[in-house]
């Protein structure tokens, strides 16, 4: 598998950190009608190259979603060229709002550019922790990444246990490799080889959702909501 071109999730950006509200423009994380399910992440998450951002994975959930009868709004917070130093500089002002489930793609770039892998796991650490002091009762979902294998087995070996670990210290649930299925796939990306095509992200879509469903309905089920709909789609 083409892990070396995996992880280019790249394309920089210095913009401010935004939240993107699938179905409109844009909407700060603040004005939520419904409990927000807020996506951080990289390019992979932002859509970086699909022709529409409706395109993205987190907005192929959203439509998941709504087409279920399920009480959530998806906000798509990624942003092209984020390691996790950037991620935990941002989540400050994204945690100003309303969030009822926090899902975190990050280090992706920070295994392409071979950055510490210690600093990687205190930047997810430390952006867990600010979610929690903020909104104690959200929940937290972790989307895994692999390293470029062209960094040498030490550190491939090291930044593939980054993730499994902070799951199960923060209780999150986890997505192994969020592009399972995808990566080093030609047909399912785009023409750099490393970013998902829609048909890629749709796939993506679906690794995310075979968990995030669960958490929605133990959520649902703790909270008393109504008007659940059946997750099994």
């Amino acid at each position: 598998m083409a892990l070396a071109l995996v992880l280019g999730a790249c394309g920089r950006s210095d913009a401010p950190p935004r939240a993107a509200e699938q179905g409109s423009e844009s909407a700060p994380v603040h004005a939520a009608s419904k409990p927000t399910i807020l996506f951080v992440g990289t390019s992979l998450t932002a859509g970086y190259g699909l022709a529409d951002p409706d395109q993205a994975y987190p907005a192929v959930i959203g439509r998941r979603i709504d087409s279920l009868g399920l009480n959530y709004r998806v906000v798509n917070a990624g942003v092209s060229g984020e390691t996790s130093a950037g991620a935990l500089r941002s989540i400050s002002w994204l945690m100003r709002g309303p969030v009822a489930v926090f899902v975190l793609e990050t280090g992706a770039n920070d295994g392409l550019r071979g950055l510490s892998v210690d600093s990687m796991r205190a930047n997810i650490q430390a952006i867990f922790d600010t979610v929690r002091a903020t909104h104690p009762q959200a929940r937290l979902v972790l989307l895994g990444m692999e390293a470029p294998p062209n960094l040498g087995p030490s550190y491939t070996r090291a930044y593939h246990a980054v993730f499994p670990e902070l799951a199960r210290k923060n209780g999150a649930a986890f997505v192994p490799f969020l592009l399972a299925g995808v990566a080093g796939v030609d047909s399912l990306n785009q023409g750099d080889g490393i970013h998902p095509n829609a048909t890629g992200a749709r796939i993506v879509a679906d690794n995310v959702w075979r968990v995030l469903r669960g958490v929605l309905d133990t959520r649902d089920r703790l909270t008393g909501s109504q008007g659940r709909a059946n997750l099994k789609g």
